[in-house]
């Protein structure tokens, strides 16, 4: 199992929605390192909810229901989406400082890459926000 953060602008496509909708293909992502992660992604995979922008916290917890297919809002096959089914609201979310100031989490791509909408975690940095959301 692999572990991933999306980021998503609540004005566009928040959180309440993707629980309202309970599935949502995530689509559009325009940017190679992106969509490299979204073709590298697994059913089953956990998936952490950012809220940019507005917000800047880590919301919730998501799933991988699909993996990559041809990304409905281009002709172009080299673009690829996914399908995530949400799993987990946050009591509490984690914000953008808290991240930014835990050690474990210094070097995150949220931290590093922040225009980067989809990317990896390790196990152990998904395990530091699970357990901030906690506290």
């Amino acid at each position: 199992m692999k572990f991933w953060l999306v980021k998503s602008e609540p004005f566009k496509y928040s959180w309440d929605r993707f629980l309202t909708e309970g599935k949502a293909g995530w689509d559009g992502v325009r940017n190679f390192q992106a969509r490299n992660n979204l073709r590298e992604m697994k059913t089953g995979d956990l998936v952490l909810f950012y809220h940019s922008n507005e917000g800047l916290a880590v919301v919730g917890m998501a799933r991988v229901e699909r993996e990559a297919y041809q990304d409905p809002t281009t002709p172009d096959p080299n673009w690829v989406a996914v399908d995530l089914v949400p799993a987990e609201s946050f009591a509490r979310p984690v914000t953008l400082a808290e991240i930014k100031s835990h050690p474990a989490l210094q070097n995150i791509a949220l931290v590093r890459q922040g225009r980067l909408s989809v990317m990896s975690l390790t196990e152990s940095e998904f395990d530091t926000i699970l357990t901030l959301s906690k506290s």
